[in-house]
């Protein structure tokens, strides 16, 4: 690729490091089946020290830096086929904006591709804990002591969203079939979802008698579609992610932290199928792409700063592995997305 400053590619993915708004322009019109990233918050995380970064882009020059990506996203995607964006409400501060309270950067992000043409699709909001994100953040809104204090000032805190977007068309091939695997908070005593056979089995000693019971694969999809469908998702695993502690670059690091793998691979259950081509524009360390290649899909992804590149090939080598001796990260500050 003309623009790519280096670049790995396989017969199951294609990663390119450099500039996604110069690489994106090297992809064909409606050759990408499913997209899913998760863009710069404006104005709250730097990523890097490049002048091309759009973490670096506040106001005005953020949204057309952006709002030329989500453009080039809808030229590349098929039609009738989907989009997801992770984002969350943004908070405001007394040093930068004058009070504390919120912003709506979901809403804006939504309103900003619908200016591009696609359909807003659905969204669904991914349950974060108060508790980490206090001692993460250290915001008075998520202090105890700010509510014996004036609890005018005290708020909830902020969850995470995935807003999804269709482009309008007929969808040419259909994705379709039963659920026969659940991502996410396997635990049911943790809030999660058990559907092996003993979950199937306690299933039926709980049916009332006479009631004529789903065979497993049924009563499995349903399970499963019943927690996807849920408009919010509790059972994520917060600290299931690719590892990242070496994509850190001391010289201009402000902020990392990768997308919970639970997430992206529900929603390439629920939006791809196997052999189909996934974008990411942000690769960062690799998750969406990972995910993927490890669900049988082929990813394609874009990333500019070097160091996030090279943990991303480091990361997808780990595909080469049988799934139990793979390497993932698990530790606290992996949560805040």
């Amino acid at each position: 690729m003309t623009h790519a400053v280096d670049q790995l590619l396989t017969d199951r993915y294609a990663i390119y490091q450099g500039d996604c708004v110069d690489l994106i322009a090297a992809i064909p019109d409606s050759t990408v089946h499913f997209g899913i990233h998760s863009p710069p918050f404006e104005g709250l995380y730097r990523f890097s020290n490049y002048d091309r970064d759009i973490s670096n882009n506040e106001g005005e020059d953020f949204w057309r830096h952006y709002g030329f990506l989500i453009s080039e996203l809808f030229r590349v995607t098929r039609p009738g086929r989907l989009h997801s964006v992770h984002c969350m409400q943004l908070p405001t501060s007394k040093n930068r904006h004058g009070h504390i309270g919120m912003r709506d950067f979901r809403g804006e992000v939504i309103r900003a591709w619908q200016d591009a043409g696609w359909i807003f699709h659905s969204e669904v909001c991914i349950w974060k804990d108060p508790v980490v994100a206090q001692q993460r953040t250290k915001s008075i809104r998520l202090l105890h002591k700010q509510v014996m204090k004036d609890s005018c000032l005290s708020g909830m805190g902020l969850a995470d969203y995935i807003v999804s977007f269709r482009k309008p068309g007929d969808n040419a091939d259909p994705v379709s079939g039963m659920f026969d695997v659940f991502h996410g908070e396997p635990d049911e005593d943790a809030g999660g979802l058990d559907i092996s056979e003993n979950g199937y089995q306690r299933y039926l000693a709980r049916l009332e008698p006479g009631h004529k019971p789903w065979p497993l694969e049924t009563w499995r999809s349903v399970m499963v579609w019943q927690r996807y469908a849920s408009p919010v998702w509790t059972d994520i695993r917060q600290t299931r992610t690719l590892q990242y502690r070496m994509a850190r670059d001391h010289r201009d690091e402000q902020h990392i932290s990768p997308l919970q793998l639970d997430v992206i691979e529900r929603c390439l259950d629920l939006w791809s199928a196997p052999g189909e081509t996934v974008l990411t524009p942000f690769l960062g360390i690799g998750s969406e792409v990972y995910a993927a290649v490890d669900m049988g899909r082929k990813g394609i992804g874009f990333e500019l700063k070097p160091s996030y590149f090279a943990q991303a090939k480091r990361n997808l080598a780990e595909l080469d592995k049988p799934a139990d001796l793979r390497l993932f990260e698990i530790e606290d500050d992996a949560v805040e997305a």
